[in-house]
């Protein structure tokens, strides 16, 4: 009985850690027989070492690609087959998110393979922008220059010739005859 419970929970550990192993793959690669299917961002492109004979017209077969409403060949998205007679490739653009099944034929109307793929929105960051060196200069007045002591004694004597003034002025509203 331990035994049993402990082999289980050592299971369930290993495959609790490989889970995000595997959901953090930035590109999907899948291998199937005969074709290699890879997905980057929104593109998706096959490559394949199956069909070494060229057509009269300089490619090597077709390749489709289907999504998961289309059920053959003539319906998906179709270009053709490029490259040497030891390695040829095709690529879709500006595929929307979603799976998606690639067939390759080759011109002997035979099938290299079938692969289904994945196909994830790409995330976009943000990038934060340079802050201002010293901040915001709030305060008490001149808070964006420095006018130093003469500016400082003048703006005092201001202030100070304002609360003489104040006081006088009252003081006379008090008593009207007095000056």
């Amino acid at each position: 009985m331990r035994t049993t419970q402990l082999l289980l929970r050592s299971g369930l550990t290993v495959a609790a850690a490989a889970l995000p192993l595997s959901l953090a793959a930035p590109s999907a690669v899948a291998v199937g027989s005969g074709i290699s299917v890879s997905t980057s961002g929104t593109s998706v492109t096959v490559t394949t070492s199956a069909c070494p004979t060229m057509a009269t017209d300089g490619s090597f077969g077709k390749a489709a690609l289907l999504s998961s409403g289309q059920a053959n060949f003539a319906q998906g998205r179709q270009t053709t087959l490029s490259g040497t007679s030891t390695q040829q490739s095709a690529a879709w653009s500006n595929v929307s998110a979603g799976t998606y099944t690639v067939i390759v034929l080759c011109t002997d109307n035979s099938t290299a393979g079938t692969q289904s793929i994945i196909v994830s929105t790409p995330t976009i960051s943000a990038t934060a922008t340079a802050s201002p060196s010293r901040g915001v200069m709030g305060g008490l007045g001149g808070a964006t220059k420095d006018y130093g002591t003469a500016t400082l004694a003048g703006g005092g004597a201001l202030v100070a010739v304002g609360a003489v003034a104040t006081a006088w002025f009252l003081r006379r509203r008090a008593k009207p005859h007095r000056l």
